[in-house]
């Protein structure tokens, strides 16, 4: 279950849930790390948009009748993804969180096999 919309963050633990549940609502992955560190680790499904490049491609791609789906986003260590999420919602968006604690977070708490650097 997603978080209500007074949260701009859902936990490591509520995405493993999502990820995991064959009842969930779908959504979109956005990794907004830049390209370097999108290669040296992932979550799997997640769709890279630059923060460096963010403002300039995230409207195109997920706002617009046909990209209606709420949208999750995270970076490293959630700082980079807040101001997405902030981004995205001040756009128009209201279905949008930041993962809390990044990729990073994710590694500790979730899947260890998920290189930390």
């Amino acid at each position: 279950m997603l978080p209500p919309l007074s949260e701009p963050e859902i936990t490591p633990n509520d995405l493993k849930k999502l990820l995991s549940s064959e009842e969930t609502e779908t959504f979109r992955l956005v990794d907004c790390r830049e390209e370097d560190e999108f290669a040296i680790c992932r979550i799997e499904n997640a769709e890279l948009i630059p923060l460096s490049r963010f403002a300039e491609e995230a409207p195109a791609k997920l706002t617009g009748a046909e990209n209606q789906l709420p949208v999750i986003v995270y970076c490293h260590h959630g700082i980079r993804s807040m101001n997405a999420t902030l981004f995205l919602r001040d756009s128009g968006l209201e279905k949008v969180w930041s993962l809390a604690g990044g990729i990073d977070r994710w590694s500790t708490q979730i899947d260890p096999e998920v290189p930390r650097y």
